[in-house]
């Protein structure tokens, strides 16, 4: 099955995933912010939207996600997809699906480590960036949209972090072959988080790729820097710390480093 490129206005069956239509564009402001668009204008959801370049990307707490041509960027329209208590489980989703999907792509096994809760690493510099956003719409429906961005062929020079790129690391893989691999990994974690036991066979799958387990992390929270060991996650997703008193602590949402980057 081969993937179609993206050009203005391009619309039908996701490759990869039949049940997912498929929009591509030569370039936009932000696939997330399109998918939205679609939701408030009624759209049913399973929709992903592809786009050659975006003008203004952005990573998660505002920052901005450099989007040149070559690279993949693609965003998902899920409408409802689970209970709102259970939207935060989509982080790891995603990322488990995308790892896998880069090793589908590359023919390699566990090229890409995941750092909490969904950067995808390769040798500790990052090839990735997954943007998880949700809204209930005027009707009352739920969109959830996850963006993805991930460096086939160029990395940018971030601040925080050290990235990389496919090619750097001597894959040829493109967007395209890579897009239709990601399309069907996510399909199939979509159906399996929604079995009884589906979210913690997918917790598993992410603990076998994590990155700093086991290791002293410091998380860089909204107000405040925590110190500890990366002990585990717990059922929802969320990383558990231990702390050098020996408590543990949950941690819901900031920033991992390891301790002295």
């Amino acid at each position: 099955m081969s993937s179609q490129t993206p050009h203005q206005g391009f619309e039908g069956p996701a490759p990869g995933a039949p049940d997912f239509r498929y929009e591509a564009h030569d370039t936009v402001g932000s696939t997330n912010v399109l998918c939205f668009e679609r939701a408030a204008a009624g759209h049913p959801g399973n929709l992903w939207i592809r786009a050659g370049i975006q003008t203004a990307g952005r990573g998660r707490r505002g920052r901005v996600w450099e989007s040149p041509h070559g690279n993949l960027f693609a965003s998902v329209l899920l409408i409802d997809p689970a209970p709102l208590d259970r939207i935060g489980e989509l982080p790891l989703i995603s990322a488990v699906a995308l790892a896998e999907a880069v090793d589908k792509a590359a023919g390699t096994f566990q090229l890409v480590s995941l750092k909490w809760p969904n950067d995808l690493l390769v040798e500790g510099a990052k090839l990735s960036g997954i943007l998880l956003e949700a809204e209930t719409l005027e009707d009352g429906r739920l969109a959830a949209v996850m963006g993805f961005g991930i460096n086939c062929v160029s990395h940018p020079d971030p601040a925080l972090y050290r990235a990389t790129d496919l090619r750097s690391l001597g894959y040829q893989i493109s967007a395209d072959r890579l897009f239709e691999a990601l399309a069907e990994t996510l399909a199939s974690y979509l159906a399996t988080w929604k079995q009884p036991d589906g979210f913690d066979r997918i917790r598993r799958q992410w603990l076998k790729r994590a990155a700093h387990l086991g290791q002293q992390i410091t998380v860089k929270a909204a107000q405040e820097e925590i110190t500890g060991i990366f002990d585990d996650l717990d059922a929802r997703g969320h990383l558990v710390l231990k702390l050098p008193d020996g408590r543990k602590r949950t941690i819901y949402a900031g920033d991992v480093f390891l301790s002295g980057e």
